[in-house]
C-alpha cells in the first residue's frame, strides 16, 4: 500500500525532476554522435554498471524469486529499452520543447491505471483536482510557440513516438509497484540488464559498432548512463514502492520547470515571463494532489 510520502520522498521527487530535466539536452547532444538506437543502448548499459558497482560495494543480492524476475523483465521493457528508444528516435524529428512537455503526459496515464491496478492508490478529488492544475501549469509554461513545427517530414510520427514513451513509462511504474517485496538496487540491476540484453543486440544488428565520437556526445552520453539512467533508476524504484506511482508521476510536471531553468543558466536563453506563474500553478497542484487533511473520496 503507498504510503503518505515523507520528506525524503518529496527530496527524491525533485531530484528526479532536476536529473530528469537534463536530460532531453542530453539526449541532443548525444544524438551529434551516436545513433538513436545507440543511445539507449550506450545509457542502459551504462547505468547497469552503476548499479552493479554499488550493488556489490553494499552486497546487495539479486532476487532470485521468478515472480520478481518477471516484474523486474517488465520495467526493463517499459520504463528503459522501449521509452529510450522511442525518445532518442524521436528528437531527431521533432523539437526538444515537444519531447519534454510530453512527458506531462505521464501522470494522465498513471492515474488512470493506478485508480484500477494499485490497491490505496485510486483516484480521489483532490488528486484529480491537483493533476489537472498541474497540468494547466505545463500549458502555460509552453505558451505559444514552443511547440512550433521542426520542418521534418516524420514530426507527426515521431511526436506520436513520444507520447508512445509517455505511456510506456506509466506502465512501467504501475509494474514497478506491483511487484512483490524487492531490494530496490536489486531490481533495478536486474531491470536494467534485462534491458541491456535487448537493447545492445539490437544496437550491433541496426548499426554495428559506432565510430568514436568526438568528445561532446561521448560525455552526453555517459551523463546519460550515469543520472538519468542508474542513479535515476535507483531513485525511481524507491520512490515508487514507498510513495507510490501517482506521487512519483508528478515529478513529470517538474521535468519542463528544470528544462527552461537548465537553458536559461547552460545555455543563455532567455527566461520566460510566464514562468514564474506556471511554476506557483504546478506547485499549488502538487500540493492540491498530495492533501490529506480531507476525506478521500474516489472521484470515479
Amino acid at each position: 500500500m503507498p504510503t503518505t510520502p515523507t520528506l525524503g520522498n518529496w527530496i527524491a521527487l525533485i531530484t528526479l525532476g532536476l536529473i530528469w530535466g537534463a536530460s532531453f539536452l542530453g539526449i541532443a547532444v548525444a544524438l551529434e554522435g551516436f545513433a538513436p538506437v545507440w543511445v539507449a543502448a550506450g545509457r542502459i548499459v551504462i547505468g547497469a554498471l552503476t548499479l552493479s558497482g554499488i550493488a556489490l560495494a553494499l552486497r546487495v543480492p539479486l532476487p532470485r524469486s521468478p515472480r520478481v524476475l518477471a516484474f523486474a523483465l517488465g520495467m526493463g521493457v517499459f520504463s528503459n529499452a522501449l521509452p529510450f528508444f522511442l525518445l532518442g528516435w524521436s528528437q531527431q524529428h521533432v523539437t526538444s520543447g515537444f519531447a519534454g512537455i510530453s512527458m506531462a503526459a505521464i501522470p494522465l496515464f498513471v492515474i488512470g491505471f493506478a485508480h484500477f491496478l494499485v490497491p490505496g492508490d485510486s483516484l480521489t478529488r483532490p488528486k484529480a483536482l491537483g493533476f489537472a492544475l498541474g497540468l494547466v501549469g505545463v500549458g502555460v509554461l509552453i505558451g505559444p510557440g514552443v511547440l512550433a513545427a521542426s520542418g521534418s517530414e516524420l514530426e507527426e510520427l515521431a511526436r506520436l513516438g513520444c507520447l508512445g514513451a509517455a505511456l510506456s513509462y506509466a506502465v512501467g511504474a504501475i509494474l514497478t509497484r506491483r511487484c512483490p517485496e524487492v531490494h530496490p538496487l536489486g531490481f533495478g540491476m536486474v531491470a536494467l540488464w534485462s534491458a541491456s540484453a535487448m537493447m545492445l543486440p539490437a544496437a550491433l544488428l541496426t548499426d554495428g559498432l559506432p565510430a568514436l565520437p568526438e568528445p561532446r556526445p561521448l560525455i552526453a552520453l555517459l551523463y546519460l548512463g550515469l543520472l538519468p539512467t542508474g542513479f535515476a533508476t535507483l531513485l525511481l524504484v524507491g520512490v515508487i514502492r514507498s510513495a507510490g506511482p501517482s506521487f512519483l508521476s508528478q515529478v513529470n510536471y517538474h521535468v519542463p520547470v528544470w528544462s527552461v531553468l537548465l537553458g536559461v543558466l547552460v545555455l543563455g536563453e532567455d527566461l520566460p515571463g510566464r514562468f514564474v506563474l506556471a511554476l506557483a500553478i504546478i506547485i499549488g497542484g502538487l500540493m492540491l494532489a498530495r492533501r490529506t487533511g480531507l476525506r478521500a473520496r474516489p472521484a470515479l
